[in-house]
């Protein structure tokens, strides 16, 4: 069988880790940088109405704002603002009057201007994010009141320049983790392709599949000569024992009924134009095997049907993991147990193959997962591997076919195109 060309299975493991690895740092990369804008931002938001309240909380401030003498309040007010500018380590604290003139500001020369913001109608604390003298900013507002009446106004504020130059030792850092966890990465992946390539090699992936392919059709191509073997065997020792005792006739009977039960098969098979030989010899054992495990075997094959796009090793693993899975499940089911074969010719001249089997069924909710690999509703062991199924399935789709599942009765059903004349 051909190999087919490509990158080796260990590449693709190697590619496939350090992609998912990359597109992981880079999704933990935005979700700590949208964390970080977001906690300085709040962070920026809470210093800020802090900042404001404490000031318009200043028994000092009040009197000054209530004495209506704004140069008076400014000369007191503006060094010692200046001062909680530096220590808060703010952008900017405005105190104003009522009607919102500045009595302080960061620009001296813009005291007794209007301020620039929200002034609330409502003397109540607002926080907003606004384009001052200074460039956007997050600011607070916190009304000044004496005796109830509003008196001024304190606002406090942090322009965005300043929040963004905040969250630099913050990039920084998730740019350490980003490329820690991408280090981290890499060399698991190239762990894996150690280990992958200790297994299969420099063998291509389609390489690796057809490895599987071929010994899943040793193995039941197997299987069904040692049962067929195992039959004739045992008819064969009963004729010689009935010869010995004189008994012929009955001796010609049995193996009358064991060439006729067989010719019926090979008719069958022998009828197809375009039939595969090593098909036929998997089904003729599979009718043995399936007689072995008292399970009553059926097939039709129809003359038309046309020869698939499957190589012969395929074919086996396709068709013999269909019939396998299907007398595993009649096996375990109620009498009568039967397992039906159809291979048959569609309206559109494609081959459909059709196993159906009188086993307990498949619940609908699992008829996706039987075909991914590793998944089983057999037991662990030999004959719950979690591998037919999902070899079959990648088969067929890799000769552009498809596979269906359907109940009552449980029946798998392959549609694969004819193979074109060269």
């Amino acid at each position: 069988m051909a190999t087919r060309a490509g990158r080796s299975a260990a590449s693709r493991v190697f590619l496939i880790v350090a992609a998912a690895v990359a597109l992981l740092a880079v999704g933990i990369t935005a979700v700590l940088l949208i964390d970080g804008h977001r906690t300085v931002r709040v962070e920026a938001e809470r210093v800020t109405r802090a900042v404001a309240e404490t000031v318009a909380d200043s028994a000092q401030v009040a009197e000054l704002l209530a004495a209506g003498d704004r140069r008076a309040a400014s000369a007191d007010l503006q060094p010692q603002i200046e001062a909680v500018i530096d220590d808060a380590r703010v952008d900017f604290v405005t105190v104003m009057n009522a009607a919102g003139i500045r009595i302080t500001h960061r620009d001296r020369d813009r005291i007794g201007e209007p301020y620039l913001g929200t002034i609330p109608n409502e003397p109540a604390p607002l926080t907003e994010e606004f384009t001052g003298t200074l460039g956007p900013s997050v600011r607070s507002i916190v009304p000044v009141e004496v005796g109830g009446a509003v008196v001024g106004w304190v606002s406090v504020g942090v322009t965005v320049g300043s929040i963004t130059a905040t969250l630099g030792p913050r990039i920084l850092l998730v740019v350490v983790i980003a490329g820690v966890l991408v280090a981290a990465g890499l060399i698991g992946a190239v762990l894996a392709r150690r280990a992958m390539r200790q297994v299969t090699g420099d063998l291509p992936a389609g390489a690796v599949r057809d490895a599987v392919s071929s010994y899943e059709s040793l193995r039941t191509l197997g299987e069904a000569l040692r049962a067929q073997t195992h039959e004739h065997g045992n008819r064969m020792h009963t004729a010689i024992a009935l010869l010995e005792l004189g008994r012929t006739a009955e001796a010609i009977d049995i193996l009358a009924e064991t060439s006729r039960q067989s010719q019926v098969l090979v008719d069958q098979v022998a009828a197809r134009r375009e039939g595969d030989p090593t098909v036929g010899a998997l089904l003729l054992g599979k009718a043995s095997q399936a007689k072995e495990r008292g399970i009553r075997w059926r097939s039709r094959i129809e003359p038309n049907a046309p020869r698939s796009v499957l190589s012969p090793v395929d074919a086996v693993s396709v068709v013999g993991n269909l019939i396998d899975n299907a007398m595993d499940a009649a096996a375990a089911g109620d009498e009568p147990r039967w397992v039906e074969l159809r291979m048959t010719r569609t309206d559109e001249g494609e081959l459909e193959i059709a196993v159906a089997d009188s086993g307990r069924g498949i619940p609908p909710e699992l008829h996706r997962q039987v075909f991914e690999h590793g998944f089983s509703t057999k037991p662990a062991g030999r004959e719950g591997r979690g591998v037919g199924l999902a070899l079959v399935s990648a088969i067929v789709e890799d000769a552009g076919g498809v596979i269906t599942l359907s109940d009552a009765p449980t029946t798998f059903r392959v549609i694969l195109p004819p193979r074109t004349s060269a």
